[in-house]
């Protein structure tokens, strides 16, 4: 059983180098990880200079969207019995690490009920759209033939990998922090919060430092989610390509490598940057409710 679990993970690692290789020859074009990051429009929208076309990022995003809203109602509506069922201790397993773990950690207690949603939909999003990057789908821009009919390559690639999807996740939680700074305290006594208790000698070196700090917070938060989900990905389609840059004989030390890191980043970092960001996002707009804590 073990040995076929091998081979299973084997071919199911390779099957995105595969994909990657079908159709190429050594002539046309070498093997290059980073191509899987350029985002070709499959449909074609412009607003004006805002590029709002379709591509396979998007298409991460929505089928992530779809299967989190499933997740959701599969498991959170479930009749309460006095014996749970494995279905409802995860889905309460869930719930828990959320509301405990995430919304009771970051924000006042005042302000769970407005914003347990948002930081709970937000854990549950990154999650899935992290999980499904690691599961071989036919959304690829490569194509190859059956039977005369050209068909998406399967591949591996994770929405988040892509700085705009997560400059945009972080640029959510940016705005609304703000916008409930300043619901909950005025504009004026917002901004004074973010002034620390310093001499008024320091305000033109604090002051800018201050402002500059709150964007920070933005760029953090993309950053740290894109970067970690971007290595994950690039190690192992690396390590699956070395199979075709320099020799057959390389596939049982690559494709144990991209095993390792296949499932560290399954195993470990999925949820991790899925709890950081949430959580992350829990104490910004919780420290913009409450200035002084």
């Amino acid at each position: 059983m073990k040995r076929l679990l091998a081979i299973g993970m084997a071919l199911f690692l390779a099957l995105p180098a595969v994909a990657l290789a079908a159709g190429e020859t050594a002539e046309e074009e070498k093997f290059n990880p980073a191509s899987e990051w350029t985002l070709h429009p499959w449909v074609e929208i412009n607003i004006g200079p805002i590029d709002m076309s379709i591509n396979k990022a998007v298409a991460y995003l929505l089928l992530g969207a779809v299967v989190s809203c499933v997740i959701g109602i599969f498991l959170m509506r479930v009749k309460v019995g006095s014996e749970p069922t494995k279905r409802q201790a995860l889905g309460e397993t869930i719930y828990e690490v959320a509301q405990v773990q995430i919304a009771e950690q970051g924000l006042p207690t005042k302000a769970i009920g407005r914003w347990f949603p948002y930081v709970a939909s937000l854990m549950v999003f990154i999650w899935v759209v992290n999980m499904i990057g690691f599961i071989p789908l036919p959304l690829s821009d490569e194509k190859w033939k059956i039977f005369g009919v050209e068909v998406p390559t399967l591949a591996i690639f994770a929405a988040t990998s892509t700085l705009s999807v997560t400059l945009a996740l972080a640029f959510m939680t940016w705005m609304f922090t703000h916008i409930e700074g300043i619901r909950a305290n005025g504009l004026m006594k917002y901004l004074k919060s973010w002034i620390p208790d310093v001499p008024k000698a320091l305000y033109p070196l604090i002051i800018p430092l201050e402002i500059l700090g709150q964007f920070m917070r933005l760029i953090s938060l993309s950053v740290r989610l894109y970067a970690n989900m971007l290595a994950g990905h690039m190690l192992i389609l690396t390590f699956i390509g070395l199979i075709f840059l320099v020799t057959p004989w390389i596939f049982p030390f690559s494709v144990l490598l991209s095993t390792v890191f296949y499932l560290f980043e399954v195993v470990i970092v999925v949820s991790i940057q899925a709890y950081i960001f949430a959580a992350l996002s829990a104490i910004y707009i919780g420290s913009a409710i409450e200035p002084e804590h």
